[in-house]
């Protein structure tokens, strides 16, 4: 008895169909997931990892086929039969990409505007930074000398007066772009000032300035960037987050990490000839210990120096 074309057809259709849901959602290429972004863009990859794997092995194997199945054996010098046409199969293989296009298509956008990409240029009050223990800890960083760190620090503090208002007196509103996964909530501010090589991070409740990123896990943060030279980039893959740092524009980025470690913070935008160098960390730690690295460099408030500075009485 002889099976049919059109149900082997359908029968190796439906294993490809299953053979590629299943190694989209067991074959895992992606990074450990630490933030509570990942999961959703982890499922978009899933998706298009088993659409990947469907369309890669399914024309592959046809093109396999067809070239052992029809290839011309030996002494056949004929011509090959004259086909004109097959209108089914040409609607069949113009609505399949048409349906998987569609639907990736909108299930993209459906994710890109869950974290916040489709946010609109709107107008408000930014997080405006601590200019002057920016530039205090860019000048540490390029090995300035500590003698010149109070000019330093004037001339930061005129220019965050610069920052903040046009004529004395009047304050102006930073346009920031909404940024991704926008946070709500009790978010933890910092912010970011990216340089050629080195990103800085400032903490405004604590006035903690830092080479590395130090976050408590489970709650969001809300991450003000810019850059003070070129575009630089913040990428963490492990939190499936890269948003581009641009001078001039401050972004706003916000993410909740959801698991205690250690991952690498990349600039992932050629900025120079030590791009490849522009790398740091960022540590989630448990509440507890975040608390604990707050308490151990938060720097002394002036009184307490003072005091502390101050020779004991008889």
């Amino acid at each position: 008895m002889t099976i049919p074309t059109s149900l082997i057809t359908l029968v190796l259709g439906m294993v490809l169909v299953l053979g590629g849901l299943w190694v989209g959602q067991n074959v895992n290429l992606l990074p450990v997931d630490a933030s509570s972004n990942a999961p959703v863009y982890d499922a978009l990859f899933q998706v298009l990892f088993s659409i990947g794997t469907i369309l890669f092995v399914g024309v592959t194997g046809l093109l396999i086929f067809s070239l052992v199945r029809f290839r011309r054996l030996p002494g056949d010098r004929g011509d090959g039969l004259a086909i004109e046409g097959n209108l089914p199969l040409e609607i069949l293989w113009t609505a399949i990409p048409a349906v998987v296009v569609l639907f990736v298509g909108i299930y993209s956008y459906d994710i890109y505007e869950r974290m916040g990409g489709m946010t609109p240029l709107n107008g408000h009050e930014a997080m405006h930074g601590d200019v002057s223990s920016v530039m205090l800890a860019e000048h540490q960083h390029q090995g300035g000398d500590a003698l010149a760190a109070p000019a330093l620090l004037h001339e930061g503090a005129d220019n965050s007066a610069t920052l903040l208002a046009d004529d004395p007196g009047e304050a102006q509103a930073e346009r920031v772009w909404g940024g991704i996964s926008t946070a709500s909530g009790d978010a933890l501010p910092v912010e970011l000032t990216a340089m050629q090589f080195a990103f800085i991070f400032h903490y405004p409740d604590s006035s903690i300035t830092s080479g590395e990123l130090h976050v408590p896990v489970g709650r969001p943060v809300q991450l003000r960037m810019e850059a003070r030279d070129v575009i630089h980039a913040f990428w963490v893959p492990q939190f499936r987050l890269k948003q581009d740092v641009i001078p001039g524009q401050p972004t706003v980025m916000s993410f909740t990490p959801t698991r205690p470690g250690t991952y690498p913070i990349v600039c992932a935008e050629l900025c120079g000839p030590y791009h490849g160098g522009m790398r740091t960390n960022v540590v989630v730690h448990e509440q507890e210990a975040f608390e604990a690295w707050i308490h151990q460099n938060a720097p002394a408030a002036p009184s307490t120096v003072a005091l502390a500075a101050a020779p004991p009485t008889g």
